[in-house]
């Protein structure tokens, strides 16, 4: 006869991680289910007790006498709990040894709805012909799941990445049952439903009892078809592939066959809630598979103009999570800062900011690591070939337009004085010749202080000098006393007497009196320059008095004469240290930080770059908002990537940082925006892809939980137990958490 709503039911033994299906119908009695249950089990018919636990308790399989009850048809899954006594690893290939007896607990679920194998409470149809091939053979039940993947050549990659996905529950379900039904093969997005079949075909595979390690050809050569930068055994990035199989077996899986238009309207002042469940139907309404069933998830996106406040809410989807590692979010800037009183060298501070930060967060960082007065302020200026190329000056700029290779000097004023126009004294020899193993003519970092704009060349000269101080190297008796004849004073020489110079930089208002030798003494001269130094326009007379705009600053150019190279350390002057000094082979300490912290990192308040510019509708054109992201809809199947690689036109680099990531107990009820009461918000870990190595020469793993305290390294084609206090290591690379049921 033909049963029109047979009863399945799914025996497992959480201890070995296996789903066994059993078909049987309502005329079967409980002898004949009790036999075949043991069967499968290789164990002895006194040895096995079944309960039900439905909510009518009774007692199965005590004696022959016992009948299976009679079930009306069910909409849904009836739970129930097998116990079974005396289950060893024996029961694995029958060599009929009986270990110490110990209790293992698991679930058996039922269905009316047809026959269906079923993993870790989730169920998916299937036909019987399927599982008496994949179940029919209990000499391998232990070790189902535990089958390698071959290396074609560099395919590690794809190995780890498929490995993660064929221990996830519900897919595993899903794609051992009847899924070819679900195939959109006229999706325009998708790739034709045969990304699907093989990556289906390939998980039987590695289903299968006793199954040796599988070659993945056919897969890869529908990947290389459907995604051509896979193509070839070059080696790529796991999370790079695990998205593109995400994303094609959403659309090869996709339920919707014909997408309906749909307008994003504007929140209009109605409540979050309200407006994000209006993003996720209308989500939906367009993608409906699998994939998005377990592996989608949601996040507020708010968007705020730095011009008009305008205020833009989005609830977009996510298939998982890119989270940065706090020490990418932050950048090391080395800055030199000059002191224009006169009395100190200058000094170089290497300060951290943030990487996609302001120029404020630069000045108030390093205002903090060189104690800034109250009554001081800086004058940033990035030198290029020994002349000021700009001067930053916005606090709103953003520190991406410095790069690691400028070098930026901080010139420290008082603030009293910042009415006053600039002077920018640059140096030149008077003849070319060699300096630090270079020939040249210009040289040292740019001198800068404030002058005002009645100033004679006397009190440009003497401004000079005292910027010059520092840089004076020690002079022996003999050197300080000059020929007579080869001294003048500069009252001397201008016929004028010893007045106070107007000069306005750090406070000293004369050099005179404080032991700096006349400029006749050192036969210094100076012209008015451009801004590059390149010309000299006109020289600088003693008694002559300097006129210039107000709105300018005055740049001079101050030629030295050989014989007193040697008077100043010109190596300091000309010490000027890049922003961020790369070391390819320097040893890096290892650095820690907590999953928690690079969660927090992601969902931090920042400044969109340069790159990624926003189109204000109140402003009406692309301006530089800041966006702050909200996890507000978790989904069963959380899948997080470490973002360890970064990119630059010069470099690839990988971070070797240590991320503590929890194994059991993530918690993330304190950072979703939206918390529903029927949902919990705590995942357990089941897998990690690793990535050893550096870049380009590395190679790919996969961690997998596979029941109790159980974890297994899939190293390609091999599979070894590994312990559970090896999981964590620097080479995690991208997470996979299953949510926790709580009963």
């Amino acid at each position: 006869m033909t049963d029109v709503y047979p009863l399945q039911l799914r025996l497992s033994a959480p201890r070995e991680t296996n789903s066994l299906g059993v078909r049987i119908t309502k005329k079967d009695n409980g002898v004949e289910f009790f036999k075949r249950a043991c069967k499968i089990f290789s164990v002895e018919s006194e040895m096995l007790r079944i309960w039900d636990f439905s909510g009518q308790t009774s007692l199965f399989f005590t004696n022959e006498k016992s009948k299976f009850p009679s079930y009306q048809r069910q909409s849904e899954g009836i739970p129930l709990e097998l116990q079974v006594y005396g289950l060893s690893d024996s029961f694995k290939c029958r060599e009929g040894k009986k270990d110490e007896r110990a209790a293992q607990h698991s679930t058996i679920a039922s269905s009316c709805c047809g026959s269906s194998v079923m993993m870790n409470g989730s169920g998916g149809i299937t036909n019987s012909n399927f599982i008496r091939s994949v179940w029919g053979s209990s000499c391998e039940a232990g070790s189902l799941g535990l089958t390698g993947l071959q290396n074609l050549g560099n395919t590690c990659f794809m190995n780890s990445s498929i490995q993660c996905l064929a221990h996830t529950p519900k897919l595993v379900d899903y794609f051992l049952g009847d899924y070819s039904r679900e195939i959109n093969p006229d999706n325009p997005l998708g790739m034709d439903g045969e990304i699907a079949l093989a990556f289906g075909d390939l998980l039987r595979k590695l289903w299968a009892p006793g199954a040796t390690p599988v070659a993945p050809r056919t897969f890869k050569s529908k990947l290389s078809r459907f995604a051509p930068q896979f193509n070839g055994f070059n080696q790529h990035d796991s999370q790079e592939l695990l998205a593109f199989l995400l994303d094609g077996l959403h659309e090869d899986l996709n339920r919707v066959k014909c997408k309906p238009y749909v307008e994003v309207k504007d929140g209009d002042g109605r409540s979050d809630k309200e407006v994000a469940d209006e993003y996720w139907r209308n989500h939906l309404a367009r993608n409906d598979s699998i994939i998005v069933d377990v592996c989608q998830g949601q996040y507020k996106s708010t968007l705020v103009c730095p011009v008009c406040k305008k205020v833009s809410v989005t609830f977009d989807p996510f298939m998982y999570l890119s989270l940065p590692l706090p020490s990418t979010m932050m950048r090391t800037m080395t800055l030199t800062v000059v002191n224009t009183d006169g009395n100190s060298q200058p000094s170089q501070y290497t300060i951290t900011v943030p990487k996609h930060g302001k120029f404020e967060d630069l000045i108030q960082g390093l205002s903090v690591a060189c104690s800034l007065g109250v009554n001081e302020t800086f004058l940033v200026a990035e030198i290029y070939n020994n002349c000021i190329l700009r001067y930053l000056e916005e606090p709103s700029d953003s520190l991406s337009l410095i790069r690691d290779q400028d070098q930026l000097v901080a010139f420290r004023f008082i603030k009293d004085v910042e009415q006053f126009p600039l002077v920018v004294f640059m140096h030149q020899l008077m003849e070319d010749q060699y300096m630090h193993g270079k020939m040249t003519s210009s040289f040292g970092i740019p001198l800068v202080s404030r002058l005002c704009n009645s100033a004679s060349g006397s009190d440009i000269c003497n401004l000079y000098l005292k910027l010059l101080k520092p840089f004076q190297t020690p002079r022996n008796d003999s050197q300080e006393c000059l020929d007579s004849s080869e001294s003048a004073t500069l009252e001397e020489v201008s016929g004028t007497q010893d007045t106070t110079p107007p000069v306005l930089g750090g406070g000293v208002n004369s050099c005179y009196g404080n032991g700096v030798d006349s400029p006749l003494d050192f036969g210094f001269q100076f012209y008015i320059t451009d801004e590059k130094g390149t010309s000299k326009d006109k020289k600088i007379g003693m008694n002559e008095i300097v006129e210039k705009e107000e709105s300018k600053q005055l740049n001079v150019l101050v030629c030295w004469p050989k014989k007193y190279i040697g008077e100043y350390d010109t190596r300091l002057l000309s010490s000027l240290a890049e922003v961020f000094k790369s070391s390819l082979f320097a040893k890096k300490p290892q650095e820690s930080v907590s999953l928690y912290k690079c969660l927090e990192a992601f969902l931090k308040e920042e400044p969109l770059g340069p790159e990624d510019m926003w189109y204000c509708p109140g402003c009406k054109k692309h301006c530089q908002a800041s966006k702050k992201l909200d996890l507000w809809r978790l989904p069963e199947i959380l899948v997080i990537h470490l973002k360890r690689f970064s990119y630059s036109r010069c470099f690839k680099n990988k971070l070797e940082t240590y991320v503590d990531f929890p194994d059991d107990n993530l918690d993330l009820s304190t950072y979703i925006a939206y918390r529903s009461d029927q949902l919990c918000n705590r995942y357990m870990l089941y897998a990690v892809s690793n990535h050893y190595g550096s870049m380009g020469g590395g190679h790919y793993t996969a961690f997998v939980h596979h029941g109790a305290d159980r974890w297994y390294d899939f190293d390609d084609s091999h599979v070894n137990p590994v312990s559970q206090d090896k999981i964590k290591s620097s080479a995690a690379y991208v997470l996979f958490y299953r949510r926790v049921i709580e009963v």
